[in-house]
């Protein structure tokens, strides 16, 4: 497989990376499958479709475990490289704008611009709360720091 087709909330990462948003509210109908998936949730969604990774993570909140969400991500960033990855929450904007903004930080968005640059790229809304988006400024995922990795 490796990559996504011309298909709905494929971003592309400044680095040339491409991860799908969604929500698994919305139908899947005819969209191919991902090759991984994160998915955002308060509870475990139990997909066995496709190998998939679970972080516990409220709406309109932020991850309960916040080291287990950025190695996540982490993964998500190396995968995207060849695989067709997949990030989604309930509803595809709050939870999964955020995950995005930070994905951007790793390919080279400033934190701080980080929430406009998805807001761009993958919807208006995203990134729903002042506490996601402080925490996206804040740069959890270290790109910003003296030896820190981006890919």
């Amino acid at each position: 497989m490796g990559a996504w087709d011309d298909e709905p909330g494929v971003v592309q990462l400044p680095d040339g990376r491409n991860v799908r948003g969604t929500g698994i509210k919305r139908p899947r109908g005819r969209l191919g499958q991902p090759e991984f998936a994160v998915y955002l949730l308060g509870r475990d969604p139990g997909v066995l479709a496709w190998p998939s990774r679970w972080v516990r993570w409220g709406d309109f909140c932020l991850p309960r475990d916040p080291a287990d969400a950025i190695d996540a991500l982490r993964e998500v960033h190396e995968r995207a490289a060849a695989e067709r990855v997949e990030i989604a929450c309930r509803g595809g904007i709050g939870r999964t704008g955020t995950a995005l903004a930070v994905l951007a930080t790793l390919s080279g968005v400033p934190p701080t611009q980080a929430v406009d640059w998805v807001r761009k790229h993958y919807h208006p809304r995203a990134v729903e709360t002042r506490r996601q988006r402080a925490w996206v400024a804040s740069d959890p995922a270290g790109a910003t720091r003296p030896g820190s990795s981006t890919g």
